[in-house]
């Protein structure tokens, strides 16, 4: 597996809102100074839901702290309940944290980088911009938003870029042009970027429009992101009489694994699909969160990433799960 976690515990060092709807925390593992990690890495939080222990992951935002991990969190009232968790702690609590991971490579002989953030997407990017500034390479970085106050860490990136930076607010009619923006890149650019799934969605079929290499549109993605609200639906067992009931802040894969239906997984993000098994029959519509399956794959419902994709109604899946006899 690409992410052997590896969990300790670490003390809420600080903790202060960044935006009327986004706070950050600065996280002080037991072990000392954080180790070395690819820019755009995250890091996987234990936190109660309802008094129930559930894992989130977050993106590390940059920082020059040795000493610290860095996080920020939206409150967000239409996700599994994680960012409720999170926004619940005080300094100086205790909680378990896994080591960083990332599936974001950076091409550093490229010289040309196209970076776009989506609201809370921003996370991943400001250490993945810091990086880039640091090696003089040659980037540009679009961060929309629905307004100049919802906007994290302005004031540091504005810094860091100088013009190099362009807010897209929405209240301002200052929506990115994905297809002009993507267009104008020189060949070789490489674009990186993490947002709502909407936006990834846009941005992956103006990349392919554009006749671009697939593999050079690259993104951090946040499970929470959906078309479609997040809440209660039925899942069914081919060949068995079970149905389980997938609540607001659980995940399918949460509950399979729960009702002993193991099913393998490794990021549970939506970006490995380790973890997908077969669709048979859909009563309602699916929500396919994740961002392995192309589009076609997606329109012909035939598997789905129980990890972070969701449903509206009962789906009936295969885990090829079977007990032993």
């Amino acid at each position: 597996m690409r992410f052997a976690e590896q969990w300790s515990w670490c003390t809420v060092n600080d903790i202060r809102d960044v935006t009327p709807t986004i706070r950050e925390f600065r996280l002080r593992p037991d072990y000392g100074q954080v180790p070395p990690c690819p820019p755009g890495s995250h890091i996987g939080v234990a936190v109660l839901i309802d008094g129930q222990p559930a894992r989130r992951s977050y993106s590390l935002v940059g920082n020059s702290d040795p000493g610290t991990y860095r996080i920020a969190v939206r409150l967000a009232p239409d996700s599994r309940g994680g960012s409720r968790g999170m926004w619940n702690l005080q300094p100086r609590a205790r909680i378990e944290i896994s080591t960083p991971a990332s599936l974001i490579e950076i091409d550093w002989s490229r010289k040309n980088y196209c970076l776009i953030a989506g609201g809370i997407g921003i996370t991943p990017i400001t250490g993945i911009a810091a990086a880039l500034h640091r090696r003089n390479v040659d980037l540009r970085l679009h961060y929309a938003v629905k307004s100049r106050g919802d906007a994290a860490f302005l004031d540091e990136l504005s810094a860091l870029l100088g013009d190099r930076l362009t807010v897209h607010a929405a209240d301002r009619g200052e929506r990115i042009d994905l297809d002009a923006t993507l267009r104008a890149l020189p060949d070789d650019a490489i674009a990186v970027m993490c947002g709502p799934m909407r936006m990834l969605e846009a941005a992956r079929r103006a990349w392919n429009a554009a006749g671009r290499a697939p593999a050079d549109l690259r993104y951090e993605t946040f499970g929470s992101s959906g078309l479609m609200p997040t809440s209660e639906f039925r899942v069914r067992l081919k060949d068995s009489d079970t149905e389980l009931v997938v609540s607001q802040t659980s995940s399918m894969l949460d509950a399979l694994n729960g009702a002993g239906f193991e099913v393998m997984s490794d990021c549970q993000r939506g970006e490995c699909g380790v973890c997908a098994v077969d669709v048979v029959a859909v009563d309602g519509e699916i929500d396919h969160r994740d961002v392995f399956f192309s589009d076609a794959q997606k329109q012909g419902n035939r598997k789905i990433c129980p990890c972070v994709s969701r449903a509206i109604g009962v789906v009936t899946i295969d885990t090829l799960y079977r007990p032993e006899a």
